[in-house]
């Protein structure tokens, strides 16, 4: 059969189906195309791996540009970036030397837009702040836990009226898990060392649900009590492990604390003590000494003349003066008892007991022997710091241990672990061959298959088409080789007709003879009627 005569009975085919299997037949032929399009369409896709994702649109932007630079096939969905997965690694850290993504927070390089002409000072202090708010936001972020900060300093600079405002920070976190009060705890104190005259506890952190981590649970001490309280835990538990062995001591420690502040100034003088710290000596001495004359004459005033002389007196005084300055012993004395100390200490041990050989061979469990349980509790004594007149209990005990069954199953890799293939893409694949196999075989092939209905043959010029009755009149001519029906005993040139009964109801129906003939001669009758097919075609 040539490409022609094919043509030539899809047509005839096409022009028997009616206009519902044409359009049937359409529908189907055009979603096996699209299942041998979609196909072709994934066989030629790349694997796509995950880039980078959470970018804001900025620096989104700025990766799919510099994709679109290099010729990279990429895929955006939603706020992901998908590349091949065979050139993912290498595109990151193509990008990273280019310095992608960008940061969205900037930091010193703010300074280095501002020039020295037409720069107010309050503009570069704004530019400042700025600049130290964003090194921070990068240095939080920097850690694997944490997704994207904010830092945000108020800072009132110095005024000549308001010399006591203090700056204060607030810290906005999105991390990819819980943030304990221990790592809040540390990024107060880092924002409060980078802001000069900046306490840690003005500094809030904040998660991304708006919930205030740590500085509560500061505020009441229970922070510290646990913190303290795990703390002597694992010290207990490695110093007993060392004895009785991994996994054989459970340990638990509670911690009451105080959470109440104290302050207390005393300032004593004591008079009984004095100390002489300066000694001051005055002496004071005294002459004086008094000639007494007669009156004043002529004669008195003249070089060569005579006065009349007088009487004459004198006087001596002396007096010392010393002065002692004593201090008087003086005691000041202050103490600042802040929350936190420990009122009380309660410790509980339980450790397992020894397994020995009994009479019979069986293990049997022994409880640890007294002096070494008395033991064990002096060196926990000592770990803890234990206080008697505080209050403080330590219990230990030995008691046996329960075996603790394993729960699943150890994870092993599977064969799609060790192999590397996209099974996403392989189920995909296989889905839709699997829809152009039913569409093939249960749509297009029964239509197919069907066709048009066989017109019916006709007997020849001027007779009724055969329609497969026969009728009740009709006579079943003489077949070649047989010498008709109803013969000789022996069959009439047709063997197995010796052996036929014709008797009953059915000898007169020629048509029932031959019916019950070949269903009881089937391989005779197929002889006989191959035989006349190869006879028709040696004629023809």
């Amino acid at each position: 059969m040539d490409g022609r005569d094919g043509l030539q009975q899809l047509l005839t085919l096409w022009s028997n189906l009616d206009m519902r299997r044409r359009v049937t037949a359409i529908l189907a032929a055009m979603a096996m195309f699209a299942a041998v399009l979609g196909l072709a369409n994934l066989a030629s896709k790349p694997s796509l791996s995950l880039l980078y994702s959470g970018l804001e649109s900025g620096q989104a932007g700025e990766i799919v540009r510099a994709l679109d630079q290099r010729g990279v096939v990429y895929d955006v969905q939603g706020g992901s970036i998908y590349v091949e997965g065979a050139r993912r690694d290498e595109l990151r850290m193509t990008l990273a030397s280019e310095g992608l993504p960008r940061n969205s927070s900037q930091g010193y390089e703010l300074l280095d837009n501002l020039s020295g002409f037409g720069t107010t000072s309050q503009m570069f202090d704004a530019a400042y702040w700025r600049a130290k708010e964003g090194e921070l936001a990068r240095t939080i972020a920097a850690s694997p836990q944490i997704a994207a900060a904010r830092v945000h300093i108020a800072h009132q600079g110095a005024t000549p009226f308001q010399r006591d405002l203090k700056p204060t920070a607030s810290v906005a976190l999105t991390a990819s898990g819980e943030v304990s009060a221990a790592q809040a705890r540390a990024l107060r104190y880092l924002v409060a060392s980078a802001v000069a005259g900046l306490d840690p506890d003005d500094v809030a952190v904040i998660d991304d649900s708006a919930e205030l981590i740590g500085l509560a649970d500061e505020a009441t001490g229970s922070t510290t009590a646990q913190d303290r309280a795990e703390e002597l835990k694992q010290k207990v538990q490695r110093l007993l492990e060392a004895r009785v062995g991994l996994g054989n001591a459970v340990v638990e420690v509670a911690v009451e604390t105080d959470n109440e502040s104290e302050s207390i100034r005393e300032r004593r003088f004591d008079p009984q003590e004095r100390v002489a710290i300066s000694t001051e000596t005055e002496e004071a001495s005294n002459t004086s000494q008094n000639s007494g004359s007669g009156d004043v004459t002529v004669a008195s005033n003249l070089p060569d003349g005579d006065g009349e002389g007088g009487g004459t007196s004198s006087s001596q005084q002396s007096e010392t003066r010393e002065r002692v300055n004593y201090e008087v012993s003086e005691l000041n004395r202050e103490v600042l008892r802040a929350a936190g100390a420990i009122r009380r200490l309660t410790v509980a041990v339980l450790v397992n007991g020894t397994e020995i050989e009994g009479a019979d061979g069986t293990a049997v469990f022994e409880d640890r022997p007294e002096a070494e349980l008395e033991a064990l509790r002096d060196l926990v004594a000592s770990a803890v710091g234990f206080d008697e007149a505080r209050g403080d209990v330590i219990t230990i005990k030995s008691m046996q241990f329960e075996p603790v069954a394993e729960l699943g199953t150890l994870a092993a890799p599977g064969l799609f672990d060790q192999i590397h293939i996209d099974v996403m893409s392989l189920i995909q694949m296989a889905v839709l061959a699997v829809v152009a196999l039913i569409l093939g075989l249960f749509v297009v092939r029964p239509l197919l298959a069907r066709g048009a209905e066989v017109p019916l043959l006709t007997a020849g010029d001027g007779e009724a088409p055969l329609d497969g009755e026969i009728d009740d009149d009709y006579e079943l001519p003489e077949l070649p080789g047989l010498g008709g029906f109803g013969g000789d005993d022996d069959g009439g040139g047709f063997p197995m007709m010796a052996d036929f009964d014709g008797g009953g109801g059915a000898e007169d129906d020629p048509v029932a003879k031959l019916q019950a003939l070949i269903e009881d001669r089937r391989d005779e009758t197929m002889e006989i009627l191959r035989s006349w097919l190869e006879e028709d075609e040696e004629r023809a």
